[in-house]
């Protein structure tokens, strides 16, 4: 029996790295999983930032299943952006998606889940909060806002059977991060770790799955940090 059994969740960013692992831990607790991509491949492709996409993505879910358990909001765009490089066009294409794209997914999500009178929500945010990475000074507020927007979800989805956390990574052997600038940091990163050596996005699934099962009823609007020590909330 896996602690996910009957379950039907929404992976976004299902394609590769974090959201794949996650897709596949709770696949293997027993969910039916629905990834979501803008990547050609996934169960549905869609772009998050794109409301109408969204929409479709959360209704044609429930049509094919019946219901909507547990939304996971993996999809981000991870860029390496110096600060003086930073103009309001590149803010933009950072916050359509990392936050825009928590709206919409969240927004539509509820919606459905509030139906049945459950659900559980967990936004990927990520350690650069606590950390306040350089060269990323976009996506560390897009994450931030991520952060603030989960506790605030949480608070108003609360009394309708619904939790909403956030897990925080930290730097992760993705293919993403791998195929950047990211990949340098590593060795300095793994130095500040308490556990030494690169994360790997299957180190983040379990956190995830967690908070995404029956068992994690009593925990909302908080944020658990999967880094190997690296930060300190």
């Amino acid at each position: 029996m896996g602690r996910l059994d009957n379950r039907v969740a929404i992976v976004t960013g299902a394609k590769q790295g974090i959201g794949k692992a996650v897709a596949d831990k709770l696949e293997a607790e027993g969910a039916t999983v629905v990834g979501a991509d803008i990547q050609e491949g996934a169960t549905l492709r869609v772009d998050v930032s794109q409301e109408d996409d969204v929409r479709r993505m959360v209704e044609e879910t429930v049509a094919r299943h019946g219901r909507l358990d547990v939304l996971v909001n993996v999809a981000a765009i991870v860029p390496f952006t110096p600060w003086d490089e930073i103009d309001f066009a590149e803010w933009r294409r950072i916050m359509s998606v990392n936050l825009d794209g928590t709206f919409l997914t969240n927004h539509y999500a509820q919606k459905a889940m509030r139906e049945n009178g459950y659900g559980r929500i967990v936004n990927v945010a990520s350690n650069v909060v606590l950390a306040g990475t350089p060269n990323l000074a976009h996506y560390v507020a897009s994450k931030g806002g991520v952060f603030a927007f989960t506790r605030a979800l949480a608070r108003e989805l609360g009394p309708h059977g619904i939790t909403v956390n956030s897990v925080a990574p930290g730097l992760t052997a993705s293919e993403g991060v791998l195929a950047s600038k990211h990949a340098e940091a590593f060795e300095f990163v793994q130095m500040l770790q308490a556990i030494p050596r690169r994360a790997v996005p299957a180190d983040i699934a379990p956190a995830v799955a967690f908070l995404a099962s029956e068992e994690a009823g009593w925990i909302t609007g908080q944020m658990l940090v999967a880094d190997g020590g690296h930060t300190h909330n």
